[in-house]
């Protein structure tokens, strides 16, 4: 069972003073609803399984996009502090030079490999990096002992059995290392979240003898499913044909409706009204439905594999014994991306899309080259408002959850505000590691600033973020300041919204006109925050989807 009291009397005491296995699972894009433990109709009993076993965070919260949520969620605080003050690739020319704009993770925060590593954990990485190129950037100079990386943002998820370096998905800069040493060649059979899933799970057989069973582990199993481009295995996006024929505003309302049902969204909540730049499911030619649907179909058949691999891990650790005593945190890195290859991401993609085969036969297949759009974006991150890359609720609040070892599965979900910054000091809990520590691997690192749930795992009743706690964020100049159920945004047109995110999750009524005093607090609040951490806002916005 995997879901366990956190203290159980039955628990014989040589188990009790025994450290959890950790398991961190990031999913690259993933929208809100599209587990079906979140409101979804893609298949995925594996991860739902899981969820509904443990602990579902309704209130979970990354940055907009995916390197600075990575950044937070190995170091345990600000994306800014941590180096990744923006993404590498749209570091603006007056943030050049900037400290907290490097572009990779700085030397002066530990992760959470190098803190666990250092106290007898076995530190294992297989996936996407995103947090730095160079070799003292790689994640094996960074804590894990062993790791498979990808260390740009993005790839061709069916590889190449040429040279790594010719991807035509990212046209010459997917860089794939193993332990630090470059990889030459990968398998002719590689799509990303089975090759990731299975050298994963190498690392943790690679346990021999007296270890094995009583040396824990952390390990990062980081997917770049279902980013773009999208592309699956022909078997997974069969399953998916004419799922999705109705379009994208009916499966807006079913995923809401399902919510509902499953106690995740209460009955009177307004969903934000989506902005879709091309319209109506309905305003869209025959011909475009189609392609469209086709989109979707793709991406649905991603979840499902992604999915499927999870499910071969868990076996892999129900195999070996491990199981029971491991912990397993699964999040998406951000809301849904809204990027549409034919219209907003044209620009952005034009040299990935140049030569790609796009015909509605070979949509999914290595020699194509998608997205999905705005439609879909929210239809998953409904209620919500936008997507990947604001700080609106819709860009932020990502499907997450908490499940295994010492975790008490809890009917219905949770709804308090927590931070991606916050998995790394309660892990760190949870595997009686000082989180205070400052020196570490010989250096001297930052303080973690997230705050630790362990004691809100022993008693539902505790608050993580209390009402006079603030928390402060900033990409792309979108902004947003959080204390308690009060919340001030900036989608990035420099003007401040309030809103009472407890009665209005969906940021439909703007609250600034009558109570601008609670306005002017925040925004204070915020410039405050702004200077704490090094925000430089920057001179042009770089990504908009």
């Amino acid at each position: 069972m995997l879901a366990l009291v956190v203290v159980a009397a039955s628990v014989p005491a040589q188990a009790k003073e025994r450290r959890p296995n950790l398991l961190v699972i990031v999913a690259d894009d993933l929208g809100y609803s599209d587990l079906g433990a979140f409101g979804g109709e893609i298949r995925t009993p594996n991860l739902d399984k899981l969820a509904l076993q443990g602990i579902r965070l309704a209130g979970f919260h990354t940055a907009p996009t995916c390197s600075p949520t990575r950044s937070m969620l190995l170091s345990g605080t600000d994306n800014h502090l941590a180096g990744l003050g923006t993404m590498a690739e749209m570091i603006r020319p007056n943030q050049k030079g900037k400290p907290g704009y490097e572009g990779y993770l700085r030397s002066d925060v530990a992760t959470l490999a190098e803190r666990l590593g250092a106290n007898g954990y076995r530190t294992v990485l297989s996936g996407k990096w995103h947090l730095g190129l160079t070799p003292q950037q790689d994640p094996h100079a960074r804590g894990f002992q062993r790791s498979f990386a990808l260390l740009q943002g993005g790839h061709n998820h069916f590889g190449t059995d040429a040279d790594p370096s010719a991807d035509p998905a990212t046209r010459g800069v997917a860089t794939y290392r193993e332990d630090g040493k470059a990889v030459a060649r990968l398998p002719s059979d590689f799509y990303s979240s089975d090759y990731f899933a299975t050298r994963l799970i190498g690392f943790l057989g690679e346990r021999h003898g007296k270890a094995r069973g009583e040396q824990p582990f952390f390990a990062y199993l980081a997917f770049t499913a279902p980013h773009w481009p999208l592309q699956a295995p022909p078997e997974d996006i069969a399953r998916y044909k004419g799922r999705y024929d109705e379009g994208f505003d009916v499966l807006r309302e079913r995923r809401l409706a399902r919510q509902r049902a499953l106690g995740i969204l209460a009955p009177d909540v307004i969903a934000h009204t989506p902005r879709n730049r091309d319209g109506s499911w309905d305003s869209l030619t025959a011909d475009q439905q189609r392609l469209a649907a086709r989109n979707m179909e793709i991406y649905a058949a991603m979840v499902d594999r992604l999915d499927q691999n999870v499910g071969r891990v868990i076996e892999s650790l129900r195999a070996s014994g491990e199981l029971d005593n491991t912990v397993i945190v699964f999040l998406a890195d951000n809301g849904a991306e809204a990027l549409d290859v034919e219209t907003t991401g044209a620009q952005m993609l034009a040299s990935s899309l140049e030569g790609a085969d796009n015909r509605i036969a070979n949509r999914g297949a290595a020699s194509s080259y998608l997205t999905y759009g705005a439609g879909w974006a929210q239809a998953a991150t409904a209620p919500s408002w936008l997507t990947k890359g604001y700080q609106s609720e819709g860009g932020t609040r990502a499907v997450a959850f908490i499940s295994g070892a010492g975790v008490a599965r809890r009917e219905g979900v949770e709804t308090q505000y927590l931070s991606v910054a916050d998995i790394a000091p309660t892990l760190l809990d949870l595997a009686r590691t000082d989180t205070s520590e400052t020196q570490i691997g010989g250096r001297t690192v930052r303080p973690i600033t997230g705050r630790s749930w362990l004691r809100w795992l022993r008693d539902p009743s505790a608050h993580v973020y209390g009402a006079e706690n603030g928390i402060g964020s900033e990409l792309f100049g979108s902004r947003s300041f959080r204390r308690g159920d009060w919340k001030l945004t900036d989608i990035g047109d420099g003007n401040w919204r309030l809103f009472d995110i407890a009665r209005d999750p969906g940021e439909t009524r703007d609250l600034s006109l009558s109570d601008p005093d609670r306005k002017a607090a925040l925004a204070a609040a915020w410039d405050d925050y702004a200077k704490r951490v090094g925000v430089t806002l920057p001179d042009a916005i770089p990504y908009r989807p």
